[in-house]
Protein backbone atom coordinates (compact mmCIF):
# COMPACT_ATOMS: atom_id res chain seq x y z
CA UNK A 1 0.00 0.00 0.00
CA UNK A 2 1.32 3.22 -0.47
CA UNK A 3 0.59 6.54 1.36
CA UNK A 4 -2.64 7.75 0.65
CA UNK A 5 -4.92 10.75 2.15
CA UNK A 6 -8.49 8.68 2.87
CA UNK A 7 -10.50 12.27 2.60
CA UNK A 8 -9.13 12.88 -1.26
CA UNK A 9 -11.65 10.00 -1.82
CA UNK A 10 -14.01 11.43 0.33
CA UNK A 11 -14.32 15.01 -1.25
CA UNK A 12 -14.00 13.65 -4.59
CA UNK A 13 -17.35 11.61 -3.99
CA UNK A 14 -19.38 14.59 -1.95
CA UNK A 15 -18.17 17.10 -4.80
CA UNK A 16 -19.80 14.32 -7.55
CA UNK A 17 -22.80 14.43 -5.35
CA UNK A 18 -23.51 17.69 -5.02
CA UNK A 19 -22.74 18.49 -8.81
CA UNK A 20 -25.70 15.77 -10.28
CA UNK A 21 -27.76 17.44 -7.40
CA UNK A 22 -27.22 21.34 -8.38
CA UNK A 23 -27.31 22.75 -12.33
CA UNK A 24 -25.23 25.72 -11.14
CA UNK A 25 -22.13 23.80 -10.89
CA UNK A 26 -19.14 23.91 -13.94
CA UNK A 27 -18.82 19.82 -13.61
CA UNK A 28 -15.77 20.32 -15.98
CA UNK A 29 -12.24 18.54 -14.95
CA UNK A 30 -10.51 22.06 -14.03
CA UNK A 31 -13.55 23.35 -12.13
CA UNK A 32 -13.37 20.09 -10.14
CA UNK A 33 -10.39 19.70 -9.39
CA UNK A 34 -9.90 23.40 -7.96
CA UNK A 35 -12.96 22.61 -5.95
CA UNK A 36 -11.70 19.94 -4.22
CA UNK A 37 -8.27 21.53 -3.45
CA UNK A 38 -9.70 24.36 -2.03
CA UNK A 39 -11.57 21.84 0.03
CA UNK A 40 -8.67 19.63 0.90
CA UNK A 41 -6.52 22.84 1.80
CA UNK A 42 -8.97 23.42 4.57
CA UNK A 43 -9.86 19.37 5.75
CA UNK A 44 -7.27 18.35 7.93
CA UNK A 45 -5.67 15.24 6.14
CA UNK A 46 -6.38 11.27 6.96
CA UNK A 47 -3.26 9.36 5.67
CA UNK A 48 -2.48 5.82 5.97
CA UNK A 49 -0.33 3.55 4.74
CA UNK A 50 -1.57 0.33 6.29
CA UNK A 51 -4.74 -1.76 4.81
CA UNK A 52 -5.27 -1.83 9.26
CA UNK A 53 -4.58 1.54 9.23
CA UNK A 54 -6.91 1.96 6.49
CA UNK A 55 -9.60 0.53 8.05
CA UNK A 56 -8.95 1.91 11.40
CA UNK A 57 -9.70 5.76 9.55
CA UNK A 58 -12.24 4.74 7.91
CA UNK A 59 -14.48 4.65 10.74
CA UNK A 60 -13.75 7.96 11.11
CA UNK A 61 -15.52 8.40 8.32
CA UNK A 62 -18.74 7.09 9.55
CA UNK A 63 -18.57 10.01 12.06
CA UNK A 64 -21.35 12.83 11.79
CA UNK A 65 -19.57 15.67 12.03
CA UNK A 66 -16.89 14.25 9.53
CA UNK A 67 -19.78 14.57 6.80
CA UNK A 68 -20.95 17.98 8.09
CA UNK A 69 -17.16 19.26 8.26
CA UNK A 70 -17.03 17.40 4.83
CA UNK A 71 -19.97 19.33 3.30
CA UNK A 72 -19.55 22.46 4.78
CA UNK A 73 -15.67 22.59 3.10
CA UNK A 74 -16.57 21.08 -0.04
CA UNK A 75 -19.50 24.01 -0.40
CA UNK A 76 -17.56 26.76 0.22
CA UNK A 77 -14.94 25.55 -2.33
CA UNK A 78 -18.11 25.24 -4.53
CA UNK A 79 -19.04 29.04 -4.01
CA UNK A 80 -15.37 30.24 -4.44
CA UNK A 81 -14.46 28.34 -7.74
CA UNK A 82 -17.91 29.36 -9.22
CA UNK A 83 -17.44 33.21 -8.59
CA UNK A 84 -14.00 32.74 -10.26
CA UNK A 85 -13.53 29.72 -12.07
CA UNK A 86 -9.49 29.45 -14.06
CA UNK A 87 -11.31 27.57 -17.18
CA UNK A 88 -12.20 29.03 -20.27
Amino acid sequence: MKLKNLKEKQVMDTIDRIIRERDDICDCDRCRLDIAAIALNNLKPKYVVTEKGGLYAKVDILDYQYDVDLIKEVTQAIEIVNKQPHHE
